[in-house]
């Protein structure tokens, strides 16, 4: 494969905070699924770890141009280090798995082909036989459960972390944390389709999750309002035409 760094077809963005132990596994498994697609660029971005997922990324560059690292100086959370990445990225396709191995790299093409349609802005992975204990399970249930009944967007699953979608559908939208988990809604405010691609979940490598459960549910309920009041208040935007 000719890799083109400068016009990738694809860009996988990976966040990741005190996953040394999981980096060279992943990058592995994203390099082997994302072979067949074509020209593709993989952006870790380290979202302020204190332990060597650092030195294990610039390792793993060493013999992979296609890789690429951004690191923040402190942590600024998932939805920060998702957007850094997207800004980052070269290619008009992004892709987003969590750095813990929990989301199986084998599923991006068919994130990707679910792109092939231009009316569709987003492809959200759906777990199944999700490998969390039982009270995240639960936890997530009740807040997809929610989230679902206000926003209805018709995704059950938008913890997700993979997930494809058009990078320029992604920088119109409003920025704010946890912008991940609600994707679904307001991509579908902006006239987009949203194609559900189910995936199967795993267990953690090596580690522990290092981004805390309440923002899951109990933090999430302001922005949930705020979504909400963003759908309401959305207005068909006119077809305009200079005239000379």
């Amino acid at each position: 494969m000719t890799h083109t760094p400068s016009a990738p077809r694809i860009s996988v963005v990976v966040p990741v905070k005190n996953e040394a132990l999981n980096i060279l596994p992943l990058v592995e498994e994203i390099e082997q699924a994302c072979a067949p697609l074509g020209s593709f660029e993989v952006i870790y971005v380290d979202d302020g770890s204190t332990d060597a997922t650092v030195e294990q990324v610039l390792g793993a560059r060493a013999t992979r141009p296609w890789l690429r690292l951004v690191r923040h100086e402190a942590s600024c959370g998932q939805s920060a280090a998702v957007r850094t990445g997207v800004y980052a990225a070269h290619a008009p396709i992004v892709v987003t798995l969590d750095g813990d191995g929990q989301n199986d790299p084998a599923f991006i093409p068919k994130l990707v082909a679910a792109l092939d349609d231009p009316a569709t802005g987003l492809a959200a992975g759906q777990r199944v036989g999700r490998k969390d204990g039982s009270y995240k399970k639960w936890q997530s249930r009740i807040a997809n459960g929610v989230r679902g009944r206000i926003l209805k967007d018709g995704t059950r699953d938008t913890g997700c972390g993979l997930k494809a979608f058009r990078r320029d559908v992604y920088l119109r939208l409003p920025y704010f944390d946890a912008l991940h988990r609600f994707m679904p809604a307001l991509i579908k405010r902006d006239g987009y389709g949203i194609a559900h691609v189910d995936v199967v979940d795993r267990p953690r490598h090596a580690g522990q999750s290092n981004y805390g459960l309440f923002d899951r549910l109990w933090v999430g309920i302001l922005d949930l309002a705020g979504v909400w009041w963003l759908i309401r208040r959305r207005r068909r935007v006119p077809v305009a035409q200079e005239i000379n």
